[in-house]
């Protein structure tokens, strides 16, 4: 496979037509050649029957055989198309007049028109034509020829009329790759630039493609090379965001273990071996959050779309949360919008379930006990979204602002780029809305019409 390029794949497909053509062409010229040479010899032998009847009552002399060649020029003697005819003439009674040419006399009928005969010791092909010289039938005609110098003739004429085929097939096979060749230059041309693009720097494909065909493919190269750009940043942000999360929950770890190894008082080294599980579980979750990164990434190359009722997938991760929530002292639930209408989209229920998991995660893990969290969907304007209350749920407050979010927000930037990318894959837009009613913060996926997982 390596071997093969479009410009062999064209020129094997285009001389392989062009090879069948001329094959064909060949064969009918052929064949044309041996009938026309055929017809020819057939009206040369009509012809010079019609010259013979005309001569009228000129008498012969039935025992002379003249030479045919005799007092003619030896150049046309040689001429390709000159034919050694045989003449022979009766009377009414069958007795011969006359006589001229190679071929042995033939016997004496009445039949007229084209023939083949066999003739002399040993027996030889000879084509004749036989006519009477009017109504009267005074003097029959025939004229003959022989059928291997027919023949001959008619292969002559028929390698003639195919020759030219012989050497065009060469020169057309030569020309046309040539001409292949050349027009696929621009091709060419588009594939040196795309082996020098730099997929680190957002350098799109120069502008100077300007055939038609080509104009789709480098707008599609230069949308998978800005998304490529693109997703290389969003991987050097969260690897910044990633290095700064885990930074200080092992800095800190380092600074209380060694504090642990000396001296200190009781309630000082508990406090110590609390902060010390406190940034252990800190960086479990931030190796958490990139495994589930990569989950994302994988299931996204590994499984293809399928029909998937949002609806139940949310109902089956509210029941997992149900008892997680009642531990930590939340409320846990979930409202649809209209009540048990199923929530069809084209997807991956394994990532949907992925990001809505963090989300629950998010919302349970940083609110303190009593904060409700609530579970919303809307199939018919085709959202689901996560909210939270932010503080008990007897004292829920409508407000917006950084004091009631900030317990939320903190620390929740991997979370969030998971939902993303999944929301990515499949056309949807993630985004903070504005809380409802009760609420403190709320955070969407929208979906499409279709919802159907975008190529990225």
């Amino acid at each position: 496979m390596a071997g093969r390029t479009l410009l062999r794949h064209l020129l094997a497909w285009s001389l392989g037509a062009l090879a069948l053509v001329w094959a064909s062409f060949v064969v009918v010229g052929f064949t044309t050649g041996l009938h026309e040479a055929d017809e020819l010899t057939d009206g040369h032998l009509a012809s010079v029957a019609a010259l013979q009847a005309a001569l009228g009552d000129s008498r012969f002399d039935p025992a002379r055989r003249p030479d045919p060649g005799r007092d003619v020029d030896a150049s046309l003697k040689s001429h390709d198309y000159q034919q050694s005819l045989s003449v022979v003439v009766w009377d009414g009674q069958g007795r011969l007049l006359t006589s001229t040419g190679d071929a042995p006399l033939p016997p004496f009928d009445a039949a007229t028109g084209f023939a083949d005969l066999q003739l002399g010791q040993p027996a030889a092909r000879w084509r004749s034509f036989s006519r009477w010289d009017g109504p009267e039938r005074q003097r029959k005609i025939t004229v003959m020829l022989s059928v291997q110098e027919r023949d001959d003739l008619a292969w002559d004429i028929a390698e003639q009329v195919a020759s030219p085929g012989l050497w065009l097939m060469p020169a057309i096979a030569v020309v046309l790759g040539l001409a292949t060749r050349r027009g696929l230059k621009p091709l060419h041309d588009l594939s040196r630039d795309v082996l020098a693009l730099d997929v680190h720097r957002p350098q799109p494909l120069p502008d100077r493609h300007p055939h038609e065909e080509f104009k789709g493919m480098v707008a599609a190269i230069n949308t998978l090379v800005g998304r490529q750009h693109a997703a290389l940043q969003r991987e050097r942000q969260l690897a910044s965001e990633l290095a700064h999360e885990l930074r200080t929950p092992l800095a800190s770890l380092a600074l209380h273990a060694r504090t642990l190894q000396g001296p200190m008082a009781e309630a000082d080294r508990r406090a110590s071996l609390q902060r010390l599980e406190d940034d252990a579980m800190r960086a479990g979750e931030v190796v958490q959050q990139l495994l589930s990164l990569a989950r994302a990434s994988r299931t996204e190359m590994d499984e293809a779309a399928q029909p998937c009722d949002l609806a139940a997938l949310a109902r089956e991760v509210v029941a997992d949360y149900a008892q997680r929530a009642h531990d930590s002292g939340h409320e846990l639930a979930l409202v649809e919008e209209p009540a048990g209408q199923a929530f069809m989209l084209a997807g991956h229920p394994l990532l949907l379930a992925l990001a809505l998991r963090n989300l629950i995660d998010n919302a349970l893990g940083h609110t303190p006990a009593g904060t409700l969290v609530e579970v919303q969907l809307q199939a018919g304007e085709r959202w689901l979204q996560v909210c939270d209350s932010g503080g008990p749920a007897g004292a829920r407050t409508a407000s917006t602002g950084p004091a009631a979010s900030s317990v939320y927000t903190a620390g929740l930037g991997l979370g969030h780029r998971v939902v993303d990318k999944v929301a990515t894959i499949h056309d949807a837009r993630f985004e903070q809305r504005p809380p409802p009613p009760g609420f403190a913060s709320c955070y969407r996926l929208s979906f499409g019409p279709g919802g159907t997982p975008a190529a990225i």
